[in-house]
């Protein structure tokens, strides 16, 4: 990938030039002198998705290279089975070294649950990337059904499916993952176990509108821009999007292989620094039209503008006659701490994971919660680069959450939160 002029500038003697351009916070030369990361290159992967925007623009303004991290790589992966196979080679494998990746991703790889090898990868989350801005989606067939966030209706039309011999495949991103949580949620909160009365289907994020097109599903739950395009290609509708289901969701995570963390601990506290950069820079509504161009571009997304940007600023046209103008609903990248991993959030994607039977009841959900989650980090880069207190949260839990459908979890009590849900295949 080449290098930006605006890169070029911060790696060479008009780093201070640079620093102008950049949207910085203290002294760029003074920091990425204090950092003196202990390596200058990393390989970070991403999918073809919108909350992949950090690491992208964190590339493309230079953030990387202002704090030292000047080699730093941002390597696109073909869907979430390639993310989790190069993090298990490691860039010494020619794999990666961390990643844009669904926040249950690093639990399962560092159990072993989901590994090429069915050994434990450790992993760190270093931080969340986004809150909301993901999207349930229906095929057009279905549409007179007006199905939303009550999926009582879209039941009805599965079950006479399944009555006359029809298999209804659901699809979602990565079993287990953001994805599959939220489809699952939302299909059992209506009524439809998701285990017994559909097929649920994993499928790459880039290939979910070209899957729909051909009818090779009647469903899907993925991350923008692929529902607005499906709409815009009059493939299909969205039935909902997830900050509707339930508001400022956590959802993507920073992850990097603790192995390499903790072999370079400047180092990734300067990517850490340079993400958390650039998720202010994302959030502030000013910079969305560009960020949008970025991200579009041929080596990232390849999709256009206007597949991107309304539902970015929490304009959404569900492509069913419904509309809908919420920001506070859109994809979060820093606004209510939607950046800091709180640990809270990790134990409902451990709980939902145990509901379905990815992982034992038995799981030590506090024990690899403690070991994956370093949110101690988060906080350091945070006053590194002169984070205002009152954005550095104190607690390591938000408190109780509720859904749409009005359930709560309390994550002082996630058994009492299992024992609500009437449909859940838990693995003993």
């Amino acid at each position: 990938m080449s290098i930006s002029r605006r890169k070029f500038l911060l790696t060479t003697g008009a780093a201070a030039a640079g620093s102008v351009i950049l949207n910085s916070v203290g002294d760029t030369i003074t920091q990425a002198q204090t950092i003196s990361p202990e390596v200058k290159k990393a390989r970070l992967g991403f999918i073809a998705l919108t909350d992949a925007a950090p690491l992208i623009i964190a590339q493309e303004k230079g953030f990387f290279a202002k704090y030292g991290m000047t080699e730093v790589e941002v390597v696109k992966q073909a869907s979430w089975p390639v993310t989790r196979d190069n993090l298990e080679l490691g860039s010494g494998g020619g794999g990666i070294d961390g990643a844009h990746i669904l926040s249950p991703m690093p639990y399962l790889m560092s159990l072993g649950t989901i590994t090429k090898t069915k050994r434990p990868v450790p992993m760190y989350i270093l931080a969340r990337l986004n809150t909301n801005g993901q999207g349930i989606s229906i095929d057009n067939k279905y549409k007179a059904l007006k199905v939303g966030l009550d999926s009582k209706a879209f039941k009805v039309a599965l079950d006479k499916a399944k009555a006359s011999g029809k298999e209804a495949k659901i699809a979602m991103t990565f079993p287990g993952g953001t994805h599959d949580l939220w489809i699952r949620y939302w299909l059992a909160a209506g009524g439809v176990d998701p285990n017994k009365d559909v097929s649920v289907i994993p499928v790459p994020p880039p290939q979910m509108v070209a899957n729909m097109k051909v009818g090779n599903m009647e469903a899907f739950c993925v991350g923008e821009p692929w529902n607005a395009q499906l709409v815009t290609q009059k493939e299909g509708y969205s039935a909902l999007i997830t900050g509707q289901l339930w508001k400022n969701h956590p959802e993507k995570a920073f992850s990097m292989r603790k192995d390499w963390v903790d072999k370079n601990p400047k180092a990734a506290q300067a990517i850490l620094m340079a993400i958390l950069e650039a998720q202010q820079w994302c959030d502030k509504p000013a910079n969305k039209a560009e960020m949008a161009k970025i991200i579009g571009g041929r080596e990232y997304l390849k999709v256009a503008v206007s597949d991107i940007l309304p539902r970015l600023q929490g304009k959404v046209d569900f492509g069913d006659g419904r509309t809908l103008n919420n920001p506070d609903l859109a994809m979060k990248f820093w606004a209510n701490n939607a950046s800091y991993p709180y640990k809270s959030h990790d134990l409902w994607f451990l709980t939902e994971d145990i509901r379905w039977g990815y992982l034992p009841a038995s799981t030590n959900t506090k024990a690899i919660i403690d070991k994956v989650n370093r949110e101690d980090l988060w906080k350091k880069a945070a006053k590194a680069i002169k984070v205002p207190a009152n954005q550095i949260p104190s607690s390591t839990s938000r408190g109780v959450e509720t859904f749409f459908d009005g359930t709560k979890f309390d994550p002082n009590n996630p058994k009492a939160y299992l024992n609500s849900l009437k449909i859940k295949a838990i693995k003993s």
